[in-house]
């Protein structure tokens, strides 16, 4: 079961998100996840491994995983695009942080969500998998999808 409560609200039931778009939907992520957003670069496929963190990058001297969402979400690949990022940022992952990156169609925004917009996903309707949703939050008109990386991440 989806808990939005487990979001890291402030005392006040706000949270700083980066916003950017992943196959035609908006996606937020706490923003103090973030560490740097790149412009795309070379990428080196790593052969056998789960298709969710099918590359590397070189970051810094460092090699990290790449993940594409539109594989835990079931979205068709896209091609690349001029506004498209990497988004690098730094996941718990078992016992350690690991830092990772996240492709981008494109990075939208940093602002503040409040915790009275956000729903937990609905047990019927969804085009994803239920579990990777921590919660939607009714935005301008729209929905901001906050995934579960912690979950996503324990299945790759």
């Amino acid at each position: 079961m989806t808990d939005t409560t487990s979001l890291p609200w402030s005392a006040h039931g706000d949270l700083e998100m980066l916003l950017f778009d992943v196959g035609g939907e908006t996606f937020g992520l706490e923003a103090v996840k973030v560490q740097e957003i790149l412009d795309l670069m070379p990428e080196t496929v790593v052969p056998g491994a789960d298709p969710l963190v099918g590359h590397v990058i070189n970051f810094r001297g460092r090699v990290i995983p790449l993940v594409d969402l539109r594989q835990p979400f079931d979205m068709p690949p896209a091609a690349t695009g001029r506004d498209n990022r990497i988004v690098v940022i730094s996941q718990q992952i078992g016992d350690t942080s690991e830092l990772v990156g996240l492709r981008a169609d494109r990075v939208n925004e940093v602002t503040t969500l409040s915790a009275t917009d956000c729903e937990p996903p609905p047990a019927v309707g969804l085009r994803w998998r239920r579990e990777h949703v921590r919660g939607l939050v009714q935005r301008d008109g729209g929905i901001v999808v906050l995934p579960d990386l912690d979950l996503i991440f324990s299945a790759a």
